[in-house]
């Protein structure tokens, strides 16, 4: 699809999901155009509200709850961690699954990630890892810290071996807030035997507000997202290791870490046309990673400066290329201009970036169609995305062709100690097989497993 802007605004029964938003829908998938055909304007119908009241669904689909914060994990070692954030599903052995799923925790998060001896970075840190293992019917067969005393572990990736990369989006010091670590890092975390990858800070990667990375597993690049919360923003990062693709543990061996520098533009957000492309992109050597005395966006990359962007956030791989994600951007915050979301595609092959789609609000908030964050690709040919905005909080699908529709929506109440208002959603990923939609609710941390007619 070649795109002119144009307003999407699927109105299905009682539901109603719009989104504006301008690009080449298309780029952004590698599933069945078949299954994408198939699935029609209305998506999978509109959302029936739960009488539980904790997540509304479209007919058909059903619910699991895998796991409660607060609740006792199965491994005896603690209580469920608070803000459940970032996640990634892993094949196990004999059609299990093994779910990565990262804590958000800041030094004065209600529940910490209990501390693990040979899994704890800084015994003071609340956030950190747990990992589930689940049968082919979703039943819990176990749960267990994979990594704790780090911080505010956002989101992260997969590596081509199957370990996930776990990110702290932080650049608290040792002396901060209790700490008695320096924060800022990214770690290797292997769900099923976390013994294996301990509890190493990947230093060479850079010490900054980490939020995601994706890897080409051609090359072994490392490509990393800064959410920086302060203007003038973050960067969108390259790690070249060492030694690529050498599987668990490899990353330890180092690298150069590098900043994408385009031309003539230094913030993101001032590019609004859908198709925009920069075809002389540059990568410049960060001259300290570890920050030691300035924070990485603020140091001195030459005349040609560097190129900064609000709210980076979500990045993944698919057909050769590298897609990340910029929430959103405001002027009133410092950004050059504003925005509702983009999403950009950078070709390593040809240095070219490209700004595939920008987001725009709809009249209602509680409409979904802004401040895109987690995104995945569903097997089934289309994206799903995580919102992270004002109103109610979904999880909404776009297809090839553009059509918008709703998969789930978080409890809709006033809050009550009884039922308590939800958060946004976050960590959305699918089953190996891809049977099984998981997701995480932040607060109060919940892990839900959908199922249903998956097309």
């Amino acid at each position: 699809m070649t795109s002119t802007r144009r307003q999407i605004l699927a109105r299905t029964g009682a539901t109603a999901v719009g989104i504006a938003f301008t690009g080449a829908v298309s780029e952004l998938f590698t599933g069945s155009a078949d299954a994408d055909g198939r699935l029609g304007h209305s998506g999978y119908g509109p959302l029936v509200t739960d009488p539980d009241g904790l997540l509304d669904l479209p007919r058909g689909f059903r619910y699991q709850v895998l796991s409660r914060e607060g609740d006792r994990l199965r491994s005896g070692e603690g209580l469920v961690p608070s803000n459940h954030d970032g996640m990634a599903a892993f094949a196990g052995r004999r059609g299990r699954v093994h779910l990565v799923r990262n804590h958000e925790n800041r030094h004065y998060a209600p529940i910490a990630v209990p501390a693990v001896e040979g899994l704890t970075y800084d015994p003071m840190g609340k956030g950190g890892c747990t990992a589930l293992e689940l049968d082919g019917r979703n039943n819990v067969l176990g749960e267990h810290v994979a990594i704790a005393g780090t911080a505010v572990n956002c989101a992260g990736g997969p590596t081509p071996w199957g370990t996930w990369l776990t990110c702290e989006e932080t650049e608290e010091r040792a002396g901060t807030n209790g700490y008695t670590k320096d924060h800022g890092f990214i770690f290797e975390v292997d769900g099923a035997d976390p013994h294996r990858t301990g509890a190493v800070p990947l230093t060479a990667m850079g010490r900054f507000q980490h939020e995601a990375v994706a890897i080409d597993p051609g090359s072994g690049i490392v490509y990393e997202t800064e959410d920086a919360f302060d203007h003038p923003f973050g960067l969108f990062y390259r790690f070249l290791p060492e030694k690529p693709r050498g599987g668990v543990g490899s990353l330890r061996a180092g690298g150069a870490l590098e900043a994408m520098r385009v031309p003539g533009v230094p913030d993101l957000s001032t590019v609004q046309e859908p198709g925009a492309a920069f075809d002389r992109v540059e990568w410049v050597p960060v001259p300290d990673p570890l920050a030691v005395q300035t924070p990485i966006r603020y140091q001195d990359f030459g005349p040609g400066g560097i190129t900064h962007a609000q709210k980076l956030e979500g990045c993944y791989w698919g057909e050769g290329c590298v897609y990340f994600v910029s929430s959103f951007a405001h002027r009133s915050q410092g950004s050059a201009a504003s925005h509702y979301g983009q999403v950009w595609k950078y070709e390593p092959g040809r240095r070219r970036l490209t700004l595939v789609i920008v987001f725009g609000p709809d009249t209602d908030i509680d409409l979904p169609g802004e401040s895109p964050d987690n995104i995945c690709l569903a097997p089934g040919g289309g994206l799903m995305v995580c919102e992270d905005g004002g109103g109610a909080q979904h999880v909404f699908g776009v297809t090839r062709r553009g059509e918008v529709y709703p998969v789930a929506r978080g409890a809709q109440n006033v809050g009550t100690a009884e039922r308590p208002e939800w958060g946004e959603f976050a960590g959305v990923t699918f089953s190996p097989d891809g049977t099984t939609m998981y997701v995480n609710c932040y607060t109060p941390g919940t892990t839900f497993a959908v199922t249903g007619p998956w097309r």
